[in-house]
């Protein structure tokens, strides 16, 4: 570290300015990492794909799957589920719920979220899939659906069991589709407390009280698996999202996850770069009313680069061979390449931004006959 220090106080202080960007912090965990989700970016991590126990991180997917489950009309908010003893008797984080009662979705949503009640968790899981190993089932159907290939889960709660088991960068992505999927179930993780049966707890997210821009997500803890934590906050249009791992007290893994945060909104930066539907280059195009045709992209495209790398960032076009008529608008017609420090950060299709129609016969027929010419000499 000292010969690296030496180094750079060599360097001007013009060039410093322009070129620094510090590691990410050293975190004692088991593992992490940072994301931002809107652009698939990992800005930092260590062990992210490692197995971890997820404790009650778990019920970030046990809420995906209810989430889904109302999206799809399949259940409502508003539905009373019949708590059974086994909920009633679970160990760990309550709810408090009374076995015999009916609780509404929306409040055992709150007791998983808010409280990370097992008990509220345990009968939501049996509402939604008739017992709680049917409700496990969908939890590992989904989590195949969504590409959580480290993940495997035995129940609803995440207590511990030798089988339950995920990876930090699965829980990541999990999360971001969550908040990007169900903006409505997931503002309750904001949520700062929640009263039920007389009794009031305060989230056990103390990320949400120090920081006005985090907004979630989930604790988790067990004797084995540490202390755990997926963060998530909003500064401007970047959204960054944190999962730590096996820190060795609850306030470690807050301060872990803060130093994350600020090291990405601090020194990263997320921004438009590609606008939908607007010209970027053109083909030429053989046999066809009209010589060229407007390339661009389908959708807008945002990158998150460090803050300095934004200045260094250009365009490459790959263009098809002899682009022939008939064009579709939105057929592809070859990639580009966002390049940063000569490294590719991004590619995306081009595609034809207007149609153009082919001549008649005899036209597109003189236009391969030159193209056959010039391949003869080799400038086709």
């Amino acid at each position: 570290m000292k010969k690296i220090f030496l180094l750079v106080l060599s360097i001007p202080n013009f060039i410093l300015a322009q070129s620094f960007v510090p590691n990410a912090p050293e975190l004692d965990l088991k593992s992490y990492i940072l994301i931002e989700p809107n652009t698939n970016t990992v800005i930092a991590e260590f062990n992210s794909s490692e197995l971890i126990e997820p404790a009650s991180m778990t019920k970030v997917m046990t809420g995906y799957v209810v989430a889904d489950q109302i999206q799809n009309g399949l259940i409502s908010l508003n539905d009373q589920a019949l708590i059974s003893e086994k909920a009633w008797k679970m160990e760990g984080s309550k709810m408090f719920i009374e076995a015999g009662k009916k609780v509404s979705i929306l409040d055992l949503l709150k007791g998983i979220i808010i409280q990370s009640g097992n008990d509220a968790s345990v009968a939501i899981a049996e509402y939604v899939g008739g017992t709680e190993d049917g409700f496990v089932d969908l939890m590992n159907s989904y989590a195949g659906a969504l590409g959580m290939n480290d993940t495997y889960f035995s129940n609803s709660t995440g207590l511990p069991d030798e089988n339950h088991l995920t990876s930090a960068r699965d829980l990541a992505n999990l999360t971001a589709k969550f908040i990007n999927k169900f903006p409505n179930e997931y503002a309750l993780y904001k949520e700062k407390s929640f009263t039920y049966n007389n009794i009031r707890q305060l989230n056990r997210n103390k990320l949400i009280f120090r920081d006005e821009t985090s907004d979630g997500v989930k604790t988790g803890h067990t004797s084995t698996a540490g202390y755990c934590l997926i963060g998530s906050a909003k500064r401007g249009n970047m959204r960054l999202i944190t999962v730590v791992a096996g820190s060795d007290s609850d306030n470690e893994r807050f301060l872990s996850t803060q130093r994350l945060l600020e090291y990405g909104f601090r020194f990263y930066a997320t921004q438009k770069y590609l606008d939908a539907n607007t010209e970027y280059t053109t083909a030429k195009v053989w046999g066809g009313r009209d010589d060229m045709v407007s390339l661009g992209v389908e959708e807008d495209i945002s990158i998150t680069l460090p803050r300095i790398s934004f200045k260094d960032t250009k365009l490459k076009y790959n263009l098809k061979n002899n682009v022939q008529a008939p064009i579709e608008k939105g057929q592809t017609i070859g990639t580009l390449e966002i390049i940063s420090n000569n490294e590719v950060v991004l590619v995306a299709d081009l595609v034809a931004l207007n149609t153009v129609e082919a001549k008649g016969f005899i036209g597109r027929l003189w236009s391969r006959f030159i193209l056959w010419v010039m391949s003869l000499f080799g400038i086709a």
